[in-house]
């Protein structure tokens, strides 16, 4: 299977793009999100979901591996499919999704396109309460704030430009925080929860700032 591909954009159609990879052309498929941030002749790296099926071989690209992984866990809810997936990482951000997922907001799933009513409340019912999808990482994330609150790129392997990718630096305040307020002895849960809450009324808010301002939600 493939999971990553870095290399070149040579070819962009409107909803895929081929990258040349060792000069191995490689149609990928593409949300409108990502499709819009490449451009012919620029480096890419994109994590991949790989679907094989009797009469079909078909790759899906993505610029986070947050939106990869969320594109699978969509998927897990009956009456979404791969393109139902895609819609709504174009409406909402994978950060957006999982603040939607853990306060059950059907409306924010709604703005997808080809998302009605029936089906953005199945998806907030059955996303409510659990854990993000799981995902493949490459480094070690941040270490945990607990102690201090207590005490008061993609690499270019091609020559030429490279396309930047979207950061997952939103993703990992959210997972910091979730993680210090879990060290302090709430529930998983309650502990997405609060910090979406958090992130609601303060998008922009840091680490530190996420974990007061959702123990503060806590303590309602």
């Amino acid at each position: 299977m493939i999971g990553m591909l870095k290399g070149v954009v040579v070819a962009l159609g409107d909803e895929d793009a081929v990258i040349d990879v060792g000069g191995v052309g490689y149609l990928v498929s593409l949300g409108t999100r990502a499709r819009s941030r490449l451009e012919i002749g620029t480096g890419i790296t994109l994590h991949i979901e790989t679907y094989v099926r009797e009469d079909a071989f078909r790759l899906f690209g993505f610029l986070t591996e947050a939106e990869r992984a969320w594109f699978v866990r969509l998927q897990g809810v009956q009456g979404v499919g791969a393109k139902h997936a895609l819609a709504l990482l174009d409406a909402v951000s994978a950060s957006g999704i999982e603040t939607a997922a853990a306060l059950g907001d059907a409306s924010a799933f709604e703005r997808a396109k080809g998302v009605g009513r029936k089906l953005a409340e199945r998806i907030a019912m059955e996303l409510k309460g659990k854990a993000p999808p799981a995902r493949r990482r490459s480094q070690k994330g941040s270490e945990s704030l607990v102690e201090a609150l207590s005490d008061g790129e993609a690499p270019a392997v091609v020559s030429a430009p490279v396309a930047a990718p979207e950061t997952e630096g939103d993703d990992d305040a959210r997972e910091v925080a979730i993680s210090a307020l879990i060290n302090l002895g709430y529930g998983e849960s309650e502990a997405r929860h609060a910090v979406a809450l958090a992130i609601t009324a303060n998008p922009q808010a840091g680490e530190t700032m996420l974990i007061r301002a959702a123990l503060k939600e806590l303590a309602r």
